[in-house]
Order: structure tokens, then sequence, then C-alpha cells
């Protein structure tokens, strides 16, 4: 079958609807253009033909993961809009392995990724706040839920809590060692609401 034979029965939602499924299966790091080529038994140049460079497919498989938060049921309130959609953020990079570090690296302005920003500034306008305010709040929103969920998806590969207890003490560090038993990985949930709530509330 030629290069142009294969490219003819893909498009560029199935090369990604395979990405993400590799990325389910093994990770961030086994995502690669030949990987996507060899799951979907096609040459790498027919994967290329599509997405062009891994940096783009890369891009495309992060706005699908924003593809899938559903903008349906939200409250009525603009300050309980936007945490709601912080909520359906995060939970939309816990979906897939790696979400956080896969959106994290991107910054695409594709269809999901647009759908998503639009309602999270909409409810901070709503909210009554200039437009830098609302602007920079959404950022400040959207970099928390990445970094605390990147995390969270890396804390069985990474014993921060035993690193961390290794490394302070009450002579050195006091006030580490003070608050120590709550910069342990976990409780994150009630992390990721604390978070959300003081970004919003000091807006």
């Amino acid at each position: 079958m030629t290069n142009r034979q294969q490219s003819d029965r893909l498009d560029p939602a199935t090369v990604v609807r395979a990405g993400l499924d590799l990325l389910d299966e093994k990770g961030l790091d086994a995502v690669s253009t030949r990987a996507v080529a060899d799951r979907l038994g096609v040459r790498i140049n027919t994967v290329q033909w599509h997405v062009k460079t891994k940096a783009r497919m890369l891009d495309l498989m992060a706005d699908a993961v924003l593809g899938e938060i559903p903008f349906t049921d939200l409250p009525a309130d603009p300050a309980e809009r936007a945490r709601e959609l912080a909520r359906r953020f995060r939970r939309g990079l816990l979906s897939h392995r790696d979400g956080a570090a896969l959106v994290v690296g991107t910054y695409p302005a594709e269809p999901g990724t647009l759908a998503f920003a639009e309602a999270l500034v909409e409810a901070l306008l709503a909210c009554g706040l200039e437009d830098r305010e609302a602007a920079w709040t959404s950022w400040a929103v959207i970099y928390f839920a990445l970094g605390l969920t990147q995390e969270e998806q890396a804390v069985d590969h990474r014993p921060l809590g035993d690193i961390l207890a290794r490394a302070i003490s009450a002579t050195t560090h006091p006030a580490l060692h003070r608050v120590a038993g709550h910069l342990a990985p976990g409780s994150f949930d009630e992390r990721f609401e604390f978070g959300v709530a003081a970004i919003l509330a000091g807006r």
C-alpha cells in the first residue's frame, strides 16, 4: 500500500485517538509519531501527513483532552460556575494517564482549549472582574490546577513525603518542620478546593 493510500484511510482524529490510547496505556514518555504509527499499522510518514510533527500531535491530543470537558448543567452563579469549571478541568486531566503533563507542555489555540478558556473567562467577567483581572485569574486557576494535578498523577512514582521528612528538621527548618504533616502528598481534593477558593477570593 502506498503512503497516499494509507493516508486516505486515516484522518487527524484517528491519529489523535491512537495517541491518547497510547498515553493511557504507557504514559507520556511512550508517545511519539513512530509509536502511534506502529499502533495504527501504518508508516510514520502517514502519521506525519496528518499531524506534521510530534509537537503538533501533542497539541492536538491536549486539545482533545480539554474537548472532553462538559459544559452542561453549570451553576448559574458565576463564582460557583468558575469553581465548577476548575473542577471539571482537573477531572479532565485526571481522566488520562499523565493528562496534566501532556497539557502543561502545550498551548494549542484549538477548539476544545478555546471553548474551556471562553467559559472560564466569561464566568470571571460575570463576577465583576476587569478584563486584565479576568484573564490573569483564569491563568492562575489553570496553572494551579495543572501543577497540583501533575503532582497528583506523579505521586506514585515520587515518594515526596519521605524525601521531605528526611530533608527537614526542627533545628534547620523550624517552620517547615512545624507544618510538615500538611505538606506531604495527599488530600488532593481538599488542596484543590482550598487553592481555587484562595485564588478566586483574592481576585
